[in-house]
């Protein structure tokens, strides 16, 4: 054993690119599921509040002050992960940060004052609703949405350069002639990832949060407090799914002129094809789809809006440039599939509460309320595999390889080991604080402000 530790920790030349790609997929996968609460949760708990001050009923807030211990609990869990991430950044990808950080160094920084001021308003928001008066209680909230905005803003833009790269001259190894602003800011490739995230952040809290009072009233808890609970959130996610379908659309169209070959392994096409069409399910297999379900030209018509459009395929690319096309597949589908079942569940939702003016009654809408929230996670994280593997093998795309950013340090398994073992312990105080929360007795509703 002690052999096996002094070898671990010998130096090496990317001998361990798998288990850093590993390390930074399971720090990320932790991580965006907290950036989702992070950008949309603080909304729904104004939005409690705003309701508070517009109507004098105590029960808003209630509700608003027991899901601000619930932003706080998460907050502190995202500072960990975030701060693990950053340091991840430059110990796993050293040559990436040090030739690029030019590019995108004045993203991390603008994210890190975000951070730093939404810090600072949450601590203001926690301790002044008995300090303050109402409405300058409500007006503190507000930085706290607009910063967590600006600092995921900033990371999406450094992410969707990264996919589709521009704003720099790379001459001799060398990034020379940056130009930040262009590179983070008048990226295309930006717009449809940004939406598309904040759109998500709403269906993954609002499904998650939604299905714990979901579960509440499946175990026969359903007062008032948890109706009105319950119906804030699902109204968000229920009119965000059905808009994240579009938005689909919009980024597979993005995709198809930006990163071909990322949409070639999406689908599986070997073949630069005219009116290529598109498979469900299935499993790629020297070039062909094994157990699709084919559907002629729909390729070509969601990726161009063009019957005939011609689509690229793998050949166009050496087998080493091309990603791992089943992991692709599989994330993009396990996304697409969630996703349109998660758009049908709010489409019963809001028809049942336009034409009825009530929250649905049978129990099985219930049960698949329950089930959408931790599926929604999925479905998220299955969108974020689609982004990041389907770039691979580049980190910055089609300029940079992932193989020449990773370290050639030693010691990669000890620290996926720690690494592993910190979230473990993480996500066993997080859901030890949320069961204490959940417990708190309700506090009086008290009259009129």
């Amino acid at each position: 054993m002690i052999h096996l530790l002094a070898d671990a920790l010998l130096p090496v030349h990317q001998r361990y690119l798998d288990q850093a790609r590993q390390m930074q997929a399971l720090s990320f996968a932790v991580h965006i599921p907290l950036v989702a609460f992070g950008i949309s949760f603080p909304v729904m708990v104004l939005f409690a509040e705003a309701r508070w001050l517009r109507t004098g009923d105590a029960l808003y807030r209630t509700l608003a002050r027991r899901w601000t211990r619930i932003m706080v609990a998460l907050f502190a869990v995202g500072v960990i992960t975030g701060t693990i991430l950053s340091f991840e950044m430059g110990l796993l990808w050293p040559n990436f940060t040090a030739t690029f950080g030019g590019v995108f160094g004045l993203g991390f920084a603008i994210e890190g004052f975000s951070f730093f001021l939404e810090a600072i308003f949450i601590g203001i928001y926690v301790y002044g609703w008995d300090r303050l008066s109402p409405r300058a209680h409500f007006a503190s909230g507000i930085p706290i949405v607009l910063t967590g905005f600006t600092g995921s803003l900033m990371v999406i833009a450094v992410n969707a350069w990264m996919n589709h790269p521009g704003g720099f001259t790379l001459r001799d190894g060398k990034v020379v002639e940056v130009h930040q602003w262009k590179a983070l800011f008048a990226n295309t490739y930006l717009w449809h990832e940004l939406v598309h995230m904040y759109i998500a952040g709403y269906i993954v809290s609002g499904f998650l949060l939604a299905g714990a009072y979901a579960f509440a009233r499946l175990r026969g808890r359903w007062g008032r407090y948890e109706r009105a609970a319950l119906a804030i959130p699902l109204a968000a996610a229920a009119l965000a799914a059905p808009v994240q379908v579009l938005v689909g659309d919009w980024a597979a169209r993005d995709v198809a002129g930006s990163q071909p070959v990322k949409l070639a392994a999406i689908e599986g096409l070997a073949q630069t094809t005219r009116g290529a069409p598109e498979h469900l399910l299935g499993w790629y297999d020297n070039g062909k789809i094994r157990f699709g379900v084919e559907i002629p030209h729909a390729l070509s018509v969601l990726a161009f809006h063009s019957w005939n459009a011609k689509v690229q395929g793998l050949d166009a690319v050496p087998p080493a440039d091309r990603p791992p096309v089943n992991v692709v597949r599989l994330a993009f589908q396990t996304m697409v599939g969630i996703g349109t079942l998660l758009a049908l569940l709010g489409v019963v939702f809001v028809a049942v509460r336009v034409r009825r003016r009530r929250l649905p009654e049978s129990p099985w809408f219930y049960r698949a309320l329950v089930a959408a929230g931790p599926l929604s996670v999925v479905a998220l994280i299955a969108g974020w595999v689609t982004t990041e593997v389907g770039r691979q093998p580049w980190v910055v795309y089609r300029v940079m390889p992932t193989a020449d950013a990773v370290t050639g340090a030693g010691g990669i398994p000890v620290g996926y080991a720690v690494l592993s073992l910190t979230y473990v312990l993480v996500g066993i105080g997080l859901v030890w604080t949320l069961r204490r929360l959940a417990r708190v007795p309700l506090e009086p509703e008290e009259g009129a402000r």
